[in-house]
């Protein structure tokens, strides 16, 4: 696994970034220094390394989706108001909206130009799922914007938004790294599956961190999604749960000012409600569904546990 990260950045340091405007292109280098899991190149590496073992040839393809999915996090982090990003400034908070939409462009383009390393039929069969991925990921964004001022929002409404704005880009991975492989289309396909519900997992997960992480470990401002009033499966759950009394004070803590009182009062509630463990009961649903489209792929168990490792690893991760 370490040497799939060291190949991984070594191809992400070697991407030719111009020096000028400094202004467009400081911001890609600085997003790229930031590092990360690389969770996503890593599955894509993955899925290739189940059939064949000379992985480097899916690395513009896995390099191409890490660089497109730190593209979404520069204009998602607008759109949040977030200040940090991996424990640093967000690009936003460090150099202004404008640059921060232009340099993710700049880094959307970029992600094409990876892609087309790749000719003739697989190249036919890779664009139409990254195409497919990308514009899922901006409805998901959508959704989740429109979910801000939504009045009633159901617990089926936010999964399928998360799976739209996370989930299908780590299926994409898995099924894009098989396909430069020469994977058949079914074990493509059920790759797909496995890495969608991951991610699903993954991000249930990653709401629990956001209200019980530490913010050393999270890399990013814990409780941030309490601030915010995002409708995550914490609040939602907690809503549905809640009696009279507790919806009542629920809906004036999400209009207090104080924004520390609010995220402990908040948290009071998900404590009372249990709704932390009903998240990771839903988060362990949604990977126990991936693994049994695991099962189908057609290829050796000993590669499918290198899989399996790695993708345990991220849903115990503390940040």
């Amino acid at each position: 696994m370490q040497n799939l990260l060291e190949k991984i950045n070594q191809k992400i340091c070697s991407i030719n970034i111009p020096e000028q405007p400094a202004e467009l292109y400081e911001p890609v280098t600085y997003t790229f220094s930031l590092g990360g899991k690389r969770m996503r190149p890593v599955l894509a590496l993955l899925g290739y390394s189940l059939y064949k073992d000379d992985y480097e040839k899916a690395l513009d393809a896995a390099v191409a989706l890490e660089v497109f999915h730190n593209f979404t996090l520069l204009h998602d982090d607008i759109m949040d108001n977030a200040p940090l990003r991996r424990g640093k400034p967000t690009v936003w908070h460090k150099w202004g909206n404008s640059t921060a939409i232009l340099s993710g462009d700049a880094m959307f383009i970029k992600s094409y130009e990876l892609l087309s390393a790749y000719e003739g039929e697989l190249l036919k069969k890779l664009l139409p799922v990254f195409n497919k991925t990308a514009l899922e990921i901006c409805e998901g964004q959508q959704l989740d914007m429109n979910f801000e001022t939504a009045k009633n929002v159901s617990i089926a409404d936010y999964l399928h938004m998360i799976e739209l704005k996370t989930a299908v880009l780590l299926g994409a991975a898995l099924q894009m790294g098989s396909l430069v492989s020469g994977a058949t289309d079914e074990d493509a396909q059920n790759l797909y599956e496995f890495g969608k519900n991951t991610g699903i997992a993954f991000q249930l997960q990653d709401d629990i961190l956001d209200v019980f992480g530490e913010t050393e470990k999270v890399g990013k401002q814990t409780g941030g999604d309490i601030i915010s009033n995002k409708k995550t499966f914490l609040l939602l759950k907690a809503f549905e749960l809640a009696d009279e009394s507790t919806t009542e004070k629920l809906n004036d803590l999400l209009n207090e000012k104080n924004e520390q009182k609010k995220v402990e009062g908040v948290k009071a509630i998900y404590h009372l409600l249990e709704v932390k463990k009903l998240a990771e009961a839903e988060m362990q649903k949604f990977y126990s569904k991936g693994l049994s489209a695991l099962e189908k792929v057609n290829a050796s168990a000993e590669k499918k546990k290198v899989l399996t490792d790695f993708t345990e690893q991220l849903m115990q991760r503390q940040s």
